[in-house]
């Protein structure tokens, strides 16, 4: 082995929560290196939080376009250019890539660009991309490898050479029917987009609703939605076999017998930890049975000074929360107590009407047994959602049965994505759910049916013991 070179602190991966750690490390002075595949600020930037909502963003300008006569406005209807939508979707992530590249050149610390994987504890080699390697060596080393699409074993689906949201965004015409098989987060705000593109769209999902991490009231209402919208929703569907290839012709033959024919195939059934094949054995790092990395609440792998970062340590696959990773780890080589116990990550589907939730919902309340009082409004009543003609969608809000403390809250709206974030700050400040329900929100906005929604908050049992005692005497 080759003598390896010395740094205070190597990360294998720069993602979101990583990059940010290293930055703050280089710039505080201290011998840092970062090894990188090659995505330069990490998969958010470069294949999926970003790119994917540029492409949204085209969407719903396609799909404002088509509904403009409804709102009193001629025009005819949208032509998509698809290479032109790729280009832009391109140049936001070029724009990205640059600043992000920028930004580590001016932090100073060593970007390595190649595949690393573990040689020893604490120890790296690394195939470069330019031909070549490097074995480097950190005090301390944090794996932020991230995630890939999963393909799940459906005989002839790895064959027909499927889409997955990646490939799905170098697409340079429009499929004329798109199969997305899954219903969650990802397939859905794909599924969506691609129609508003111009294509048919059927979307294919095992479990017997889309959505299924919300309660069955958000999930039809989210189902109802995109069916009006023209999409093909078909659930409890077991496929035996795919035949064809995709961006050709690809047939899909379904339990029941069935067949779909399609032009193109999208894979969004879930992610798998990039924990294969990088020495997490060699390193003394154990994996769960999913491959993720095992932590505890201070990100701390089995392996003494190893730590993960973000979804390959089982944090929620969001961009903000691998980011609160990074908020953990720094503030415990500060000497501070922060940690993952506990924390609420609230998130965003950005399909339309669009969904957020931060908290707890029924479902889960109910299982783990808190007794919570609910609170429920349709967006047709909230008056700026009448004058934008855009009344899909309820708010639903989760009040702790003994407290007036705000445990959940889930909207299914336009703009859900930016009104979420009022009812978190009240949730992380402890602020009783009347301090909203009483304050002079601005009229006529969204957030305004924060006041409406949780004026319809069940009085508390013990409140209305009280009252009913009052008028006894």
């Amino acid at each position: 082995m080759q003598n390896a070179e010395q740094f205070e602190y190597v990360f294998l991966g720069g993602g979101k929560g990583g990059k940010s750690l290293a930055t703050e490390l280089a710039k505080a002075g201290k011998r840092v290196a970062v090894i990188e595949r090659g995505m330069i600020g990490g998969s958010c930037i470069n294949v999926a939080c970003i790119p994917t909502k540029a492409l949204i963003r085209s969407a719903r300008v396609a799909h404002a376009i088509n509904e403009a006569a409804a709102y009193g406005i001629e025009v005819g209807p949208a032509r998509v250019n698809m290479k032109q939508v790729r280009d832009r979707v391109q140049g936001v992530v070029d724009g990205m890539v640059e600043l992000n590249l920028n930004g580590f050149k001016a932090a100073g610390f060593d970007l390595v660009l190649g595949n690393g994987r573990f040689i020893a504890p604490r120890t790296l080699e690394v195939q470069l991309n330019n031909g070549g390697t490097r074995v480097i060596q950190g005090d301390r080393v944090y794996i932020n490898t991230g995630t890939h699409a999963a393909v799940p074993p459906v005989p002839g689906l790895r064959e027909s050479d499927p889409l997955t949201h990646v490939e799905a965004l170098q697409i340079e015409d429009v499929p004329s029917h798109l199969i997305v098989i899954g219903g969650g987060y990802i397939g859905l705000e794909m599924a969506q987009a691609v129609h508003r593109l111009g294509a048919r769209v059927t979307v294919l999902q095992r479990e017997s609703r889309v959505a299924v991490r919300e309660d069955a009231d958000v999930s039809q209402a989210i189902a109802d939605s995109l069916k009006e919208d023209g999409i093909d929703i078909r659930t409890n569907v077991d496929i035996v076999w795919v035949a064809g290839r995709s961006g050709q012709s690809v047939t899909v033959t379904l339990g029941d017998g069935k067949t779909i024919e399609a032009s193109h195939i999208l894979v969004a059934t879930g992610r798998v930890p990039n924990t294969k094949d990088i020495g997490l054995d060699i390193a003394g790092v154990e994996v769960d049975q999913r491959g993720i990395i095992k932590v505890d609440d201070k990100l701390q792998t089995s392996a003494t000074n190893v730590y993960a970062i973000g979804e390959v340590a089982g944090t929620p696959m969001f961009t903000h929360a691998s980011f609160d990773d990074y908020r953990v780890l720094s503030s415990q080589l500060k000497g501070g107590s922060k940690t993952t116990r506990g924390r609420d990550i609230p998130y965003a589907m950005f399909i339309e009407p669009e969904l957020s939730r931060v908290g707890l919902n029924e479902t889960e309340a109910a299982q783990k047994g808190i007794a919570v009082r609910v609170a429920t409004l349709p967006m047709k009543a909230v008056p700026r959602a009448r004058t934008n003609s855009d009344t899909r969608g309820f708010m639903k809000v989760l009040v702790a049965a003994d407290s007036d403390e705000i445990l959940g809250f889930t909207m299914l709206g336009s703009e859900a994505g930016e009104i979420v974030s009022t009812v978190q700050i009240a949730m992380l400040g402890k602020v009783p759910y009347t301090v909203l329900r009483d304050a002079p929100i601005a009229h006529p906005t969204l957030t305004e049916g924060l006041n409406l929604l949780l004026a319809l908050v069940p009085a508390r049992q013990t409140q209305t013991a009280e009252k009913d005692a009052a008028v006894t005497k």
